[in-house]
C-alpha cells in the first residue's frame, strides 16, 4: 500500500498519533468540528473539545474502530479552550496521554492524563506541566526507557512567544536569512508527570549542515514527530506555511538532527500532521487532508499510507 487511504469516513479527526500497545495499533487523533469560530491565522476556528481513541487491526483495508471519548475540555481542571494535538506513552503498564489547551489565560500548556487502558477513559491532573508552553506534543520513549515530550509550534502555537523557555514581551518570529525558530524537547520525570528539565531547544541543520534559516522552505514549524531506526533518531515534522513533511536525522534524542528529505508533499488543505509507526515489520505515515470536507482546512480526516527504508536509511513514501 503505497496510496493513502482514509480510516474513518464518518467524521473528523486530524494530527493523528499512531502507537503500538500490547500487540495492538492504537491511534489518538484530535477531533475537528464546526465551531464556528471565523478562520484565522492563530487558528482560533481549531476549538476542539475532546479527545477520541481509536484502534486499527489491518492498516492495509481495514477502517479505524472509534473506542470512544478519551478526555474532554470539562474534564481537565485548568482548561480554557482549544484541545489541540495529544500523543501517548505507556510506563510499567500504566499510559500517559500528553496534550495540548490553552489555560484560562489562553496560552497553551501541555498537559497529562493518565488510565490504566490504553483506550482510556483519562483521568486529567489537576495542574498543566510546570514550565511547559506551546503545542503538539510527541512523547517517545527510548530503548533505555527515558521518555521524552517533544513540542513546538509557530503562530497559533504560541512559540514565537518564547525566548529559550522566557516569555517575551512582545512577539517575535525570524526574517530571512535568521535562524528559524527551534522546536523544544524535555526529558519526563520518572512518574511521567512534570518535566525532569528545562526543554531543550532542537537544531535542525540544512543539507550543508548550517542551522536552518526563516526562509527556508524545509525549516520546522510544528507537528513534531520523533522514531527510532537502526539505531537513528529520525525527528519529524511539518513546515507549515509551505505545506511538507519533512524529516531529519540525529544520534542523539537531542539532536543536532540533519535534514533528509521530504515525507509527503502538500496535501488539499492549510495544515500537515503526522506520525509513523511500525506494525508487524512494517512501517506506516499517518496523516490527514481536507478532501472530505471540500477542502475546509478546519475539517480533516485522518489518513494511512505504508512506507519503507533503503539501504542508506532514507524513507521511501512514494
Amino acid at each position: 500500500m503505497k496510496t493513502a487511504r482514509y480510516l474513518f469516513p464518518s467524521d473528523y479527526m486530524a494530527d493523528p498519533s499512531a502507537r503500538v500497545f500490547n500487540g495492538r495499533l492504537y491511534i489518538y487523533p484530535s477531533h475537528d468540528w464546526e465551531s464556528g469560530v471565523p478562520e484565522n491565522d492563530n487558528g482560533d476556528h481549531f476549538n476542539m473539545r475532546d479527545y477520541h481513541c481509536f484502534s486499527l487491526e489491518d492498516p492495509e483495508t481495514g477502517l479505524a474502530h472509534d473506542e470512544g471519548v478519551i478526555l474532554s475540555v470539562e474534564d481537565i481542571p485548568w482548561a480554557g479552550r482549544q484541545l489541540w494535538d495529544n500523543d501517548v506513552v505507556e510506563k510499567d503498564g500504566r499510559y500517559y496521554l500528553i496534550f495540548c489547551l490553552k489555560d484560562r489565560h489562553d496560552i497553551f500548556r501541555l498537559g497529562v492524563a493518565t488510565s490504566d487502558r490504553p483506550e482510556g477513559p483519562f483521568r486529567p491532573e489537576a495542574e498543566p506541566i510546570k514550565g511547559s508552553y506551546s503545542i503538539d506534543p510527541c512523547v517517545f520513549k527510548d530503548d533505555d526507557g527515558q521518555i521524552y515530550v517533544y513540542f513546538g509550534g509557530l503562530w497559533g502555537g504560541q512559540l514565537q512567544n518564547y525566548e529559550g523557555n522566557t516569555p517575551l514581551p512582545r512577539p517575535y518570529l525570524p526574517e530571512n536569512g535568521e535562524t528559524a525558530l527551534h522546536p523544544r524537547v524535555a526529558r519526563m520525570t520518572d512518574d511521567v508527570l512534570q518535566f525532569a528539565e528545562a526543554p531543550r531547544q532542537i537544531v535542525i541543520l540544512d543539507e550543508e549542515g548550517r542551522p536552518m534559516t526563516a526562509d527556508n522552505p524545509h525549516r520546522f514549524f510544528e507537528a513534531s514527530w520523533m522514531h527510532k531506526y537502526k539505531g537513528k533518531y529520525y525527528f519529524s515534522y511539518s513546515t507549515g506555511d509551505t505545506h511538507l513533511l519533512c524529516y531529519a536525522v540525529g544520534d542523539s534524542p537531542y539532536g543536532p538532527f540533519r535534514w533528509r528529505g521530504v515525507l509527503l508533499e502538500p496535501v488539499v488543505g492549510w495544515t500537515t500532521h503526522h506520525s509513523i509507526c511500525e506494525y508487524r515489520g512494517r512501517w506506516y505515515l499517518f496523516h490527514h487532508d481536507c478532501v472530505p470536507s471540500g477542502g475546509k482546512t478546519w475539517l480533516r480526516s485522518m489518513k494511512v499510507k505504508e512506507i519503507s527504508y533503503d539501504e542508506k536509511g532514507d524513507i521511501q513514501s512514494e
